[in-house]
């Protein structure tokens, strides 16, 4: 027997040794996934960095209501109308506040952007020998690879003093554009065959310019397009403590590691389908959509599809229905309601607005037949992943390139809440499991019986 049938041969075996019987978890009263029924979650740190709304309380009932988000305090529909009012670029300005607690003045601005410019560029030979020479097959996979490999040309890596750590941390979010665009480069010139064409950021430029700058082979790009990237990494910046990758880094920082693991956990975390990588799915999914419903138009059409994928029957048969439905907000979230403000007038400049509509229909269609089909102890509306792997899509952006924009961006929230944990010298995060499997007498190797 091959290596490969031996492995599967106990694969069953590894599987139902694991499977726990779900009615423990009722008994035991686990909150599965740290959430309770109704999707609150279980509660396991204060922050003053962010904060989600989904719901208020009225005589002890939870009420759904419309999602509100806020970046220290502020509103995010606030901040995004005083950056885009002013004519600047907003994830600069997030990146401080986020960070440094409070809105930036004029001057404070202007020297935040002038220390990212000084810290954008990569160590000498790091572009050649980690991802020139190591091209990965997946991009989150390299920027791990390449954060990892970054703390060994840091003389002070192991030094969790929040002054080093602040400057590791700003270096980091400098340095992701370049990370995660020449990393494609690697990977598509090695694995695509293309041309490789190397432009190095320009100090002058904004994140999301120098994102589309080093990106394309001409290095253009509209107003438009720009202001829309920017606008995708400011909603894509923070969201609470609470979530999957961000609650990684608190764990993993309360462990007292450095911050380059730290950030390289969240990575790995931010990877998953069921976090980060959920918004490549939703484009997936639309192009087995565009390709099983004959008319667009047709509402009756659009909801059996939807009807197919909830019955495990159309797309990747996961019975998930990507970019609709959220871990906390019920009637809407405020991120997909802001872009998808700006979505249209992109799809027109693109031609694309067949399909906005297309998107639009689904949208509007897709949670009345979740809410008929399945028992819903919450609202579900479209989350904004819906809207950015569609945006990303319009930008002309590689689909390799899609969640590793969201850790470009979420390097800000990870940065500020690394420096909270340390900040407030927690605990190391240990939460309880219980054991169900029960006692047992051992059995010496030759009496036990064979259980394949």
């Amino acid at each position: 027997m091959s290596l490969e049938h031996k492995i599967t041969s106990y694969s069953e075996a590894a599987r139902s040794s694991s499977i726990i019987n779900s009615d423990l978890y009722t008994k035991y009263e686990v909150k599965r996934g740290l959430r309770d029924i109704s999707g609150k979650g279980v509660l396991a740190g204060l922050t003053e960095i962010s904060e989600v709304m989904a719901y208020r309380i009225e005589e002890g009932d939870l009420i759904p209501c419309e999602g509100r988000l806020f970046y220290r305090g502020y509103d995010i529909r606030d901040l995004v109308k005083g950056f885009l009012t002013d004519g600047r670029f907003g994830y600069e300005e997030i990146c401080f506040l986020l960070i440094m607690g409070h809105l930036p003045t004029q001057a404070e601005y202007q020297e935040f952007r002038q220390i990212l410019s000084r810290l954008m560029s990569l160590p000498d030979e790091f572009l050649r020998n980690t991802i020139m020479n190591a091209p990965g097959q997946d991009m989150m996979n390299q920027l791990a690879t390449s954060v990892l490999t970054l703390y060994t040309y840091d003389s002070t890596p192991e030094d969790i003093s929040i002054p080093n750590v602040l400057r590791q941390c700003l270096q980091l979010i400098a340095q992701f554009p370049s990370l995660m665009v020449h990393g494609f480069q690697s990977y598509a010139y090695y694995y695509n065959k293309q041309s490789l064409i190397i432009h190095t950021p320009e100090p002058s430029l904004s994140v999301a310019q120098n994102i589309l700058h080093m990106l394309r082979p001409d290095s253009g790009f509209t107003e438009l397009e720009a202001r829309i990237l920017d606008l995708a990494l400011v909603l894509h910046a923070e969201h609470g403590g609470g979530n999957n990758s961000t609650f990684t880094n608190h764990v993993v920082t309360s462990s007292g590691t450095d911050t380059y693991s730290a950030m390289a956990a969240s990575l790995c975390s931010l990877k998953g389908p069921r976090h980060g990588g959920a918004n490549i799915k939703v484009v997936q999914m639309f192009e087995d959509m565009k390709e099983n419903i004959k008319d667009w138009k047709d509402e009756e059409e659009i909801c059996r599809y939807v009807e197919r994928l909830l019955d495990k029957e159309a797309f990747d048969r996961s019975g998930l229905v990507y970019g609709i439905g959220h871990a906390v907000y019920s009637l809407s979230d405020p991120r997909s309601l802001i872009l998808r403000e700006f979505v249209e007038e992109l799809a027109q400049s693109k031609g694309a607005h067949e399909e906005y509509d297309f998107y639009s229909k689904v949208e509007r269609l897709a949670p009345q037949v979740i809410s008929q089909r399945r028992k819903m102890y919450k609202g579900v509306s479209a989350n904004i992943d819906f809207y950015s792997g569609f945006v990303y899509k319009m930008l002309d952006l590689p689909p390799e390139l899609y969640t590793p924009l969201f850790a470009t961006a979420r390097i800000a929230g990870w940065s500020a809440h690394r420096i909270e944990e340390l900040a407030n010298d927690g605990k190391i995060i240990r939460p309880a499991y219980k054991a169900v499997c029960g006692h047992k007498e051992y059995v010496g190797i030759g009496d036990r019986s064979f259980h394949g």
